[in-house]
């Protein structure tokens, strides 16, 4: 039976972001997960997946520890001599290509944003892109999101144009994401944020539309969901949520398995993030028929029809965003019934995740 390798910083991630596409590949595939243990990697084991267990450090920029995770996916990769690997996120993608070629083994790098060290530009930003432009060399093919990261890597000559392909995101299971009927006992019109607690999601935005439009509305509610002092430059703190929370400007739900039922209750999804790789939160989202507001970046604008299944915001621009959730509240419940469908034939036609399911099943077949 053909080795499939999926590798990632996280366990979680590969979970939560491609249940679908490892339960199709199980069926023919022996499909072998590497990355750092978390409380997902029993899981992937319980479903069928071999389990490597590999140290990233995600945050770090210390030059020998990555060298010996290049060395550490050297060893895994020599000693399980899979088929073909699929690096997904920052780390993976460099130090896991460059592994894979010197064991011969063919690799396909998927780029799921590219997050803080583009979204600044300094000398981390730098060493990233010459890291990325040698690596990426060794990869039949590189992934991207969304167009406009492919664009990026095309326009700074990072890659060969004929290696980039742009998937539409992950993928969405849209009979999971469906439209759920709950019976609303108040008022209340609730605007929910998902996302790790980092200022580049545009969680300070957030708060300070929350308020701008506290001062003028009184049954509005302002909800986060996500993980609090994660592992990232731009994380915070839980002192900081705990103060905004002491000021009745928004409500902190911790984090949950069971994203879904958080999505049903809210009226509206907010993401006012700097730049994402597609969103899956925003595609889900939109999948189970809430009209959204997003910042006009990538990742965000190719999910968000302007006017149409919701509004896009200025980028770091949290008197914009209020503006936005101001029209959004102003609206019927008709047009905003109307935008939650729009969304969501949307999803179906362009990220269900049968189209990218396809994309991998083809290209694991050709090579």
């Amino acid at each position: 039976m053909k080795k499939i390798v999926l590798s990632s910083n996280t366990s979680w991630s590969i979970y939560n972001f491609r249940l679908g596409l490892i339960k199709e590949l199980l069926k023919e595939y022996k499909v072998i997960i590497v990355a750092p243990k978390d409380e997902y990697s029993q899981r992937l084991i319980d479903l069928g997946c071999e389990y490597y267990d590999i140290p990233i450090d995600n945050k770090g920029t210390n030059s020998l520890k990555d060298i010996k995770t290049m060395i550490n996916f050297y060893k895994l990769y020599r000693k399980i001599n899979p088929d073909l690997i699929f690096h997904y996120t920052i780390k993976p993608n460099i130090y896991g290509t460059i592994a894979a070629k010197l064991c011969n083994i063919p690799s396909i790098a998927i780029t799921t944003g590219l997050g803080y060290a583009f979204i600044n530009d300094n000398l981390i930003t730098k060493i990233v892109k010459l890291l990325y432009k040698f690596s990426f060399k060794f990869a039949c093919q590189v992934w991207f999101l969304n167009q406009d990261d492919y664009q990026v890597f095309i326009n700074q000559n990072l890659i060969d144009k004929e290696k980039g392909y742009v998937l539409p995101g992950e993928g969405i299971n849209t009979e999971k994401f469906k439209p759920v009927d709950i019976e609303k006992k108040d008022n209340i019109f609730r605007f929910l944020l998902i996302a790790r607690m980092l200022w580049d999601k545009g969680v300070g935005e957030y708060v300070e539309a929350a308020k701008i439009i506290k001062q003028k509305y009184k049954n509005v509610e302002f909800l986060l969901l996500g993980a609090v002092g994660v592992d990232n430059p731009t994380a915070i703190s839980k002192e900081q949520i705990d103060k905004w929370q002491q000021e009745g400007l928004v409500k902190y739900l911790g984090t949950t398995d069971d994203v879904k039922s958080e999505i049903a209750k809210a009226d509206c999804i907010v993401l006012p993030s700097y730049r994402e790789g597609t969103s899956r939160v925003l595609l889900e989202s939109a999948a189970m028929t809430k009209p959204i507001i997003a910042t006009n970046v990538p990742g965000c604008n190719n999910i968000v029809d302007d006017g149409i299944n919701g509004f896009l915001c200025e980028l770091k621009n949290g008197r914009d965003l209020a503006d936005k959730m101001e029209k959004m509240l102003n609206l019927s419940e008709e047009e905003r019934i109307k935008m939650g469908k729009a969304g969501r034939e949307k999803t179906i036609r362009e990220s269900d995740e049968k189209i990218v399911i396809n994309k991998y099943l083809g290209v694991i077949k050709e090579i």
